[in-house]
């Protein structure tokens, strides 16, 4: 009997722990994605955080100017501008994955090219390696500890990840004021430049803590679903040898390719989106692991959807990766086939909301042609110049949080470029150094 009282007591007392912990879990979700609006923005910032936007406003609801700032950041003008730059970063990357004589983490390496592509490329610091490394160290401890939970006390990971942003934003307001003494000898706008522009054509001038906020964001949203959909690619090209030599063949047929190396000159950003097989193999790596699961909308009216109604003013969330897993359009939608969006089969042009890697309507994301550019230029670099192999017996497990990535980092051995690397070498530092 006595056991029996105890068995009913802890059973109690464990439904009543239950229950505590999920009313504690519903009480801290409302407040969860705060941490991405306080975790940039000081506290003296007086701003709302937009609806829908997750804490960041370039990704919620933002002023009209602001779209239009981005317009002209990722115009086809600016991105024939940034193409160079970015394929010296490439090249540069790949050349010290080379000379590492172990494997390397293709998905903590990828963060790091991408980060070094949002810093010299997108907003156009100039900074030393030492400087670029203490910088990246930084933004990973900001963004490890930027979905904790919203707890203020010493040894948090929210503590760490307002100490992070704190330091980043010291780093980058040194960056920005030496910007204007490093503009000699460069030969474009980067996003940043634009964006102090364009406040002031629009009668208002940016402060220095928005400056700082505003880096923080373009710097995030270019960093980890670009090193997720980076890492994906070069899984993908080892998984499928002849996907990587289909896609040799057109560089050679383009003269892009030749006796194994990459000719000499400049590619252009007509030629890099002109390659069909190119634009395929990227199609198909961000429709099977497409780097983020969804997205949250606002119903602006009441509406039904397969006889349920969804009342104005909810908050939707919308899954990207069941839409590409359950769309009718795709035919054997596990198999890696980038064929399936050739010119012959064309899956994805039998609707508007089946293929949706960047989101959809006026929402989809601002910066896709830049993301894409990024992915071409690398495969590009992987299959006209590079020797790669699996560190591993077997490919590593996938898991989707925060985004896509391999539960070891992928680990790959990298061999040398090609018998142009040093020529290649002495190049890509001069550009660096006299652009960037």
């Amino acid at each position: 009997m006595l056991f029996e009282s105890f068995d009913l007591v802890s059973a109690l007392a464990t439904l009543a722990a239950c229950l505590v912990s999920m009313a504690l879990l519903l009480a801290v979700s409302q407040q969860l994605w705060q941490l991405r609006w306080t975790a940039t923005r000081d506290k003296s910032c007086k701003l709302p955080m937009p609806k829908g936007s997750m804490g960041f406003p370039i990704i919620g609801e933002t002023c009209h100017w602001l779209f239009q700032v981005f317009a002209k950041v990722f115009s086809h003008e600016a991105l024939e501008s940034y193409l160079p730059k970015i394929q010296q970063v490439i090249q540069e990357t790949l050349r010290v994955w080379s000379s590492n004589p172990e494997p390397i983490n293709v998905y903590r390496e990828s963060q790091r090219l991408s980060f070094h592509m949002a810093v010299r490329v997108l907003l156009g610091f100039r900074v030393s390696d030492e400087e670029m490394c203490h910088l990246f160290r930084t933004f990973q401890e900001f963004v490890d500890n930027v979905f904790t939970l919203p707890i203020d006390l010493p040894f948090t990971g929210y503590r760490k990840g307002i100490r992070a942003r704190d330091t980043l934003h010291k780093c980058i307001e040194k960056a920005i004021r030496e910007k204007p003494l490093s503009a000699q000898g460069k030969d474009y706008a980067d996003a940043l430049d634009v964006l102090m522009d364009s406040a002031k054509e629009n009668g208002t001038e940016l402060t220095m803590q928005e400056l700082k906020e505003s880096t923080i964001e373009l710097i995030f949203a270019a960093f980890a679903t670009t090193a997720s959909a980076s890492t994906s690619l070069i899984m993908q090209l080892l998984k499928h040898p002849a996907v990587l030599e289909k896609l040799r063949e057109e560089l050679r047929g383009r003269g892009i390719l030749h006796n194994g190396c990459l000719c000499e000159g400049e590619l252009r950003l007509d030629t890099v989106c002109s390659l069909k097989y190119l634009d395929c193999v990227i199609k198909e790596v961000l429709r099977l692991y497409t780097p983020v699961s969804g997205g949250y909308r606002t119903a602006m009216q009441t509406f039904e959807l397969d006889g349920v109604q969804i009342p104005k003013g909810w908050s939707v969330m919308y899954s990207i990766r069941d839409t590409h897993d359950t769309s009718a359009v795709f035919k054997d939608v596990e198999a890696f086939d980038p064929d399936r969006f050739s010119e012959e089969r064309c899956e994805d042009k039998e609707g508007r909301f089946h293929y949706l890697p960047f989101g959809g309507g006026v929402r989809s994301c601002l910066g896709k042609q830049l993301a894409t550019l990024f992915l071409r230029l690398l495969a590009i670099e992987l299959a006209g110049g590079s020797r790669f192999e699996l560190a591993t017996r077997t490919f590593p497990r996938l898991v989707s949080v925060p985004v896509v990535h391999p539960t070891d980092g992928l680990r790959v051995k990298f061999f040398g470029l090609d018998s142009n690397q040093n020529e290649i070498m002495a190049k890509s530092d001069e550009m660096l150094g006299a652009t960037v």
